[in-house]
């Protein structure tokens, strides 16, 4: 398979199989975020994650070719920013499953932060794909109030600004002519959101609350901090950029809008979430904003190149 071939038909059948595995891993990890933090408090248990992702990963993965300044800035957008966020706004009150849905918003996110630090240009597609999903965002707010609140919406939207904020960074690696590996670069960058996390933990959810925690962890809390860190991460980051060193980016990239999809019906059918009308309707919108940023630019110059 060359590089030149794009799309995700075109992929080999083993690799499209081992998408779909990335597919699942991610979109279940809404579950087990929300088991997670049911008995272990938000904070600590990104700290847990992190620190098990660092200890397990640093032995057999090779340390990126990268300055470590950049590991460090990676790792406290994409993982304390993010994850603090979000495991806290699904303790507090967000959705599994809707929280996989708002999180996507990270793409329309980046495309904002980029244009203010890095001067890229907006394509008419893009813009479009932005308000379609400005305006799934907006229903999703409006729809706030029994299955999902006011803090779990915004903690939700702060975890995606963190998630654009690393795309942003990675960018600016590439900028500056740096070598990105992206495997190495997730357990690497592990190492920075460990001791923020513990020193957050500490602070807002006080030290007697965490003690309790590690002293009556359970088994399931053990298999959740194991899943995030192993499944989720190692495994699903490794199979990913595998196949993103085997395709391009637009063959491997439209996997990644089946998440929320697997994340509703897990949380459906695991924690018995319901979406109401008005958020299933924003959800549609805000997915399809997604639909619209990946492939109305490639659509766009196809009926420019038929109509000259």
């Amino acid at each position: 398979m060359t590089r030149s071939e794009d799309g995700p038909l075109n992929m080999q059948t083993p690799d499209i199989l081992q998408a779909l595995l990335v597919v699942v891993l991610w979109g279940f990890n809404f579950v087990v975020i929300k088991w997670g933090v049911a008995d272990v408090p938000p904070l600590l248990l990104g700290c847990l994650r992190f620190s098990l992702l660092a200890l397990g990963g640093l032995f057999w993965v090779a340390r990126p070719r990268l300055p470590w300044r950049w590991v460090a800035l990676y790792g406290l957008t994409v993982g304390f920013g993010q994850f603090a966020g979000l495991f806290c706004a699904i303790k507090f009150g967000m959705p599994a499953g809707l929280a996989s849905v708002v999180l996507q918003s990270q793409a329309f996110f980046t495309m904002l932060l980029a244009a203010l630090f890095l001067r890229e240009h907006w394509r008419p597609a893009q813009l479009a794909g932005l308000l379609l999903a400005a305006g799934g965002l907006a229903l999703i707010g409006l729809a706030r109030g029994g299955n999902m609140t006011l803090i779990g919406f915004v903690l939700t939207l702060l975890a995606a600004s963190s998630w654009a904020l690393s795309n942003v960074v990675v960018r600016a690696m590439v900028r500056h002519g740096l070598q990105i590996e992206p495997l190495g670069l997730v357990v690497w960058s592990g190492l920075a959101p460990p001791l923020p996390f513990l020193a957050l933990s500490l602070w807002l959810e006080g030290g007697a609350r965490d003690w309790h925690a590690l002293t009556h962890f359970s088994w399931g809390s053990l298999a959740a901090v194991a899943y995030l860190a192993f499944a989720a991460s190692m495994l699903g980051y490794g199979i990913w950029s595998r196949l993103l060193s085997r395709y391009p980016a637009n063959s491997v990239a439209p996997f990644s809008l089946l998440v929320p999809l697997v994340a509703l019906l897990c949380s459906t059918v695991l924690l018995g979430e319901q979406l109401t009308a008005i958020q299933m309707l924003g959800s549609v919108l805000l997915l399809s904003g997604l639909l619209v940023n990946l492939f109305g630019p490639k659509l766009l110059n196809s009926l420019l190149k038929q109509s000259s």
